[in-house]
């Protein structure tokens, strides 16, 4: 799962981080795989800044799950920094800690500039020489100097976190394919360029001491529900505001009364997407193609609604209806 601590119209900060814990708590129950957060700033409808932060407190309210960043825009941060919270990270809970790197700012470019404190461009060679120094520093060294030679990111680290890089482009998987790392898709971007990435990524390969074999994760955003009437229902507020998005308008989530009876709701309805939205033996179907089509190794849904009650009951539906075909 992936959550951004979206939020609703009449919500609180507090109230959309809680409401991702009891997201998080129902799928470690329900025997997820992952669950991730992602990093977004000076944003009007998302309350998650700081994924370590809600990292640190999601793992420590489950039992089971991984959990993750998707991901750290690691150009907004020093490599040595994210390196020493996900070796803590690691050090606190073990064998649970996914760390995945973006090289997207996450927010408009003056936030991006107060938060690396110089108002300069970055370069093209300072994401991949930054992951590899950050890879280094974690305990999986690929060149033969870096910061890892004179810094530690934790004393005497017994384990390190699975590091993913994420994307939603050609470069992140050549990149994610010759670094022999396990690739994360954005397909819930709804960005197009599924396909040629997943070509890419697994062209590109070559075997690492952390895979012999091309992994690759897809995201998709998934509103399963007990009918289809109420999918619909549910899913129109983020309908809605991805309009918004798409015009440069980020809305918090209406309610599903005021969706509506929205003007834009149409329009909204009208926007090409690659959502999966329906009765659960539909959404089932959808998923089983999207993995015929990329051959994922996983899928990591993504459920946006503004009842929490219909979020949760997705993810039931899929757990009870999956079959693990894949």
């Amino acid at each position: 799962m992936l959550d951004l601590s979206v939020l609703n119209d009449d919500q609180s900060s507090a109230a959309a981080l809680h409401a991702t814990t009891a997201l998080a708590k129902r799928a470690d129950e329900l025997g997820y795989v992952r669950f991730w957060v992602a990093e977004h700033h000076n944003m009007p409808s998302v309350a998650c800044t700081s994924p370590a932060v809600l990292i640190a407190h999601l793992a420590a309210a489950t039992s089971n799950i991984r959990v993750g960043s998707g991901g750290v825009m690691l150009p907004n941060h020093a490599p040595l920094a994210i390196a020493e919270q996900f070796a803590m990270l690691e050090g606190l809970h073990p064998g649970r800690i996914d760390l995945g790197i973006g090289r997207a700012p996450g927010t408009d470019q003056r936030t991006a500039a107060v938060l690396r404190r110089t108002g300069g461009p970055l370069g093209e060679d300072d994401f991949p020489r930054d992951f590899l120094d950050l890879m280094g520093l974690l305990g999986d060294p690929r060149t033969t100097g870096g910061l890892w030679e004179h810094f530690h990111a934790t004393p005497v680290a017994t384990s390190s976190p699975e590091i993913f890089l994420l994307g939603s482009s050609g470069y992140s998987a050549q990149l994610a394919g010759h670094l022999g790392l396990p690739f994360a898709f954005a397909h819930h971007f709804d960005t197009g360029g599924t396909m040629q990435a997943t070509e890419l990524y697994r062209h590109s390969f070559q075997p690492s001491v952390v895979l012999d074999a091309p992994h690759m994760i897809v995201t998709a955003n998934v509103l399963a529900a007990d009918s289809k009437e109420d999918a619909d229902w549910h899913s129109a507020p983020g309908r809605l505001t991805s309009l918004g998005r798409r015009t440069g308008r980020f809305i918090r989530l209406p309610s599903p009364q005021d969706a509506a009876v929205h003007p834009d709701l149409g329009q909204a309805n009208q926007l090409p997407s690659s959502r999966i939205v329906g009765e659960i033996s539909t959404v089932i179907t959808d998923l089983e193609d999207l993995i015929a089509r990329t051959g994922a190794d996983e899928l990591m849904v993504t459920s946006v609604a503004y009842d929490l009650t219909a979020r949760i009951r997705s993810i039931e539906l899929l757990a009870e209806h999956w079959t693990g075909t894949s």
